[in-house]
């Protein structure tokens, strides 16, 4: 944890800025339009902004002061100036509008792509990644990007400015336009530095942020455990501990934005100002000189700096959007993919036989959790998996499921390496049921039919039957179409697991595989279920996990696992007869009846 923290709070450098602006650029293309058009916008902004000043300029100085301005001539600058104003107002409209639209549609798709770039990665990535941390980075970094794109129109919108700026100056006095310039040069080392020094707040602050979502979301996830063991009082100073973190990198972030930007740029805004107002007054000593000239330089020297004012303003966004970028295309770079089947996989699941052959698994590529795992499920046969708790059971689940890939020995199905079938196909074949069911929010024939919509009303109904859910779904008031809250925590668990099982042979699966399915289930339950739990490994081949090991006594093949290694094998009565691990396991379970 501290060798990522610690490279997360190091400063960017520029050919790193310059990749990740490269990559996020990429996401905006789809939707180029709107960004061209708003900069079309800006361009026509500028020259609004130069010739404003200059319509003053001609009245001043050749109606005002010459004394013969008349009504009419008032009405028509005063119509003039205000059509202008008028016009760039609706330009001002077009470009924000636009550039905001194109804004949202390419943030917008940036987390559409980030969240299905989630759907493809390895279950190991889950389990090394807190779940906090992912959902700060596909909410909180994306909304960032949102603000992200303005610094580009505020990037070119400020060299628009400054150039139609530049231009109109030098038409007035060259050289006292090349005079002003003596501040690029500082206000380069000023954006420079900031950039070098900022990332490096920005980041720490992300992470804090990130760190504090990670808190939340298991705070809330584990809120029953909390208040059952009274740990309120210790995770509300944990959170006001995360909490502090991120208000202090706020607060760092706060003191050097308001010592850096806009501040600077106001005082080199002033320089300039009074610079030009020293140059005209030792001019005005010798001959007289124009109002009107005065007050259009002054204004283009405005129009010079506070297009800079913003662009600084927004240098704060830019570094913290160039963070957030870093931290998305870190996960859209990620290789701990799901595991991938070969090339041209179309194999076809016919007869459901499962062997494995010498297979051994590690989840972090040290130590083994399986160790030369060989056994075969014949087709319509149920292999049931006894050990205590860390034995490998799913594990060898896992691979078979193909969560996890697996790189020695083989996994065959029908004599056919496993890689050789499609995910669909596997996933169509094969039917899990797990021991913690898991319901979505909806109703409970969402919950059974998992947006499947080839599956009908009456296959829904037929399928909990089959398990024995329709007696407690037909006592509901909206039957199959109860409401299921978030979890499905109205439900018991009992309950829950049931519609695991309708969800599961309302598919028809070839395979079936079983994750200690009656671990949570009430006896009353689990005797209603049994008959149904029969029925579904008829004619299917059948991977079971067993927690009781009264379920699986009709198993033909049971292998008891100890730290990753098979040690027994054989039928229940066989492993009875050998007084071995199972021996022990079973007669401890039947003292406790």
């Amino acid at each position: 944890m501290e060798e990522s923290k610690s490279v997360w709070l190091k400063s960017f450098t520029m050919k790193e800025q310059k990749t990740i602006i490269k990559r996020l650029l990429s996401f905006a293309k789809p939707f180029r339009k709107d960004f061209i058009f708003a900069l079309t916008f800006a361009v026509a902004l500028a020259v609004v902004n130069i010739t404003l000043p200059k319509i003053l300029q001609i009245f001043m100085d050749d109606y005002l002061t010459a004394q013969d301005a008349t009504m009419n001539i008032i009405l028509y600058f005063a119509g003039l100036y205000a059509l202008g104003i008028l016009f760039k107002a609706a330009v001002w409209f077009g470009q924000w509008v636009l550039y905001f639209r194109g804004s949202l549609k390419t943030y917008q798709s940036i987390r559409v792509e980030l969240f299905v770039k989630l759907q493809t990665l390895g279950m190991r990535y889950f389990d090394q990644t807190p779940a906090g941390s992912i959902v700060s980075r596909v909410t909180n970094d994306t909304e960032t990007l949102f603000e992200f794109w303005l610094v580009f129109l505020m990037v070119l919108s400020t060299l628009f400015g400054v150039i139609a700026s530049f231009i109109a100056m030098s038409f007035i006095n060259l050289q006292l336009t090349i005079i002003c310039m003596i501040f690029f040069p500082i206000l380069g080392v000023i954006i420079w530095y900031y950039q070098k020094f900022s990332s490096r707040i920005y980041r720490g602050m992300r992470e804090k942020l990130s760190h504090l979502n990670t808190k939340l979301n298991e705070s809330i996830s584990g809120m029953a455990v909390i208040q059952y063991f009274r740990q309120e009082e210790r995770l509300e100073e944990e959170f006001e501990k995360n909490n502090d973190d991120y208000l202090q990198s706020k607060y760092a972030m706060i003191k050097t934005n308001s010592i850096l930007l806009a501040p600077v740029i106001n005082l080199l805004y002033a320089l300039a100002t009074a610079l030009v107002l020293g140059f005209f007054g030792f001019d005005a000593l010798n001959s007289p000189v124009e109002v009107g000239l005065i007050y259009a330089f002054i204004s283009y020297v405005q129009q010079f700096f506070n297009p800079m004012i913003n662009m600084m303003d927004f240098l704060s966004v830019f570094q913290d959007g160039v963070v957030a970028g870093s931290r998305i295309i870190t996960i859209l770079d990620h290789e701990e993919l799901a595991p991938q089947q070969n090339p041209g996989a179309n194999a076809k699941v016919r007869d459901a036989k499962i062997e494995f052959r010498n297979v051994s698994f590690s989840y972090d590529g040290k130590h083994n959790v399986l160790n030369n795992i060989s056994f075969i499920a014949n087709p319509g046969e149920t292999v049931a998996l006894v050990g205590h708790t860390g034995s490998g059971k799913s594990s060898i689940i896992n691979v078979l499921m193909r969560f996890y890939e697996f790189y020695d020995g083989q996994i065959l199905i029908d004599d056919v390496d496993i890689r050789d079938y499609s995910i669909e196909e596997l996933r169509d074949k094969m039917g899990l049921v797990l021991q913690d069911a898991f319901m979505f929010y909806g109703d409970i024939s969402s919950n059974i039919r998992l947006l499947n919509q080839n599956i009908t009303d009456e296959e829904i109904v037929q399928a909990a039957k089959f398990v024995q859910a329709d007696q407690y779904i037909n006592t509901l008031p909206d039957k199959y179409h109860a409401k299921v809250i978030e979890g499905g925590a109205s439900f018991s668990s009992g309950q829950r697991q049931l519609i695991s099982f309708a969800r599961t042979i309302v598919t028809d699966p070839k395979i079936l595989v079983l994750d200690e399915a009656t671990a949570n289930i009430d006896t009353e339950t689990e005797n209603l279920i049994q008959e149904g739990l029969k029925k579904m490994r008829t004619g299917r081949t059948t991977i079971a996990i067993a927690h009781r090991l009264s379920t699986i006594k009709d198993a033909e093949l049971i292998l008891v696992l100890e730290k990753g290694n098979i040690v027994e094998r054989g039928n229940h009565d066989t492993l009875i007869e050998q007084e071995g691990l199972y021996y022990d396991m079973y007669r401890l379970q039947n003292s406790q009846i």
